[in-house]
């Protein structure tokens, strides 16, 4: 079955162009000449990958995506512009865009894109669908071995050096009468790192854990950076906190520290 492609660009010679370079390569191709065309099409016909102009009147290409991947988060966003910058790369790529494209762009960059971003799409989806069988047979294995359904919390509240307390569930740190509270991401990235306490986490690994979603390995130090620089800045309040997390050179972060209880 064709790939379903959807072309958004409010200038109609470059919409029409890609839109020819796609159906000579097989895919099934649909246009929109503005963002507000584009949601209502996705609505009531979901597109494989979507091609957005990032400059266009009313809606721009990033706050297309942001509403696109809300009501088909399997939709694959590829932006393009004419008015390239770093600052609007990284600012795409923070917010799950498969690749980002100057204008103009030749047909086998458009088409090289395309494919790798099928082919992203095709193993997440090929992923989803083992992850779901591997729990199906082992749910089967715990009720034919009788092993019960439910397990037990895991410990909320951790104790660490100098008396430092760290809640998960509240994403509160306390030492007497000092207590800080992370956001969810900082606190949901602090978790994973206790939950793998001494062992080094790539920057990948721990994009994926935290907010949920696969990126390549030259993303990920970009993403997850700013994170790990805020968390740092909180933890450092506390005795020690200033080494709980090491850099690990070209590969990720480790919580090293003893366990204070």
């Amino acid at each position: 079955m064709n790939a379903k492609i959807l072309v958004v660009d409010d200038q109609k010679t470059a919409r029409e162009s890609l839109a020819d370079i796609l159906r000579l390569e097989g895919y099934d191709v649909s246009v929109a000449a503005s963002g507000a065309q584009a949601l209502e099409q996705v609505r009531s016909n979901p597109v494989d990958l979507a091609l957005l102009d990032i400059k266009m009147p009313g809606m721009d290409g990033i706050a297309v995506m942001q509403e696109i991947t809300k009501e088909s988060p399997d939709t694959v966003v590829i932006l393009l512009t004419a008015h390239g910058s770093l600052e609007s790369a990284v600012a795409a790529l923070r917010l799950q865009a498969h690749d980002y494209l100057n204008k103009p762009s030749t047909p086998q960059e458009i088409l090289s894109s395309v494919a790798a971003g099928l082919a992203r799409r095709a193993e997440a989806q090929h992923r989803r669908v083992l992850l779901d069988q591997m729990d199906s047979s082992l749910q089967q294995l715990k009720t034919v071995e009788g092993i019960s359904k439910t397990s037990p919390a895991p410990k909320s509240v951790i104790s660490f050096p100098n008396g430092v307390m760290v809640d998960l569930t509240r994403r509160e740190i306390w030492r007497g009468n000092l207590k800080i509270t992370l956001t969810p991401t900082e606190g949901k990235l602090f978790q994973v790192l206790i939950e793998n306490r001494g062992k080094v986490m790539s920057h990948q690994q721990l994009v994926f854990l935290v907010q949920g979603y696969e990126i390549s390995d030259w993303e990920a130090p970009e993403i997850l950076r700013p994170l790990v620089s805020r968390l740092r800045r909180k933890l450092v309040e506390f005795p020690g906190g200033d080494q709980w997390i090491t850099n690990v050179r070209g590969t990720g972060y480790v919580l090293d520290i003893p366990n204070g209880d």
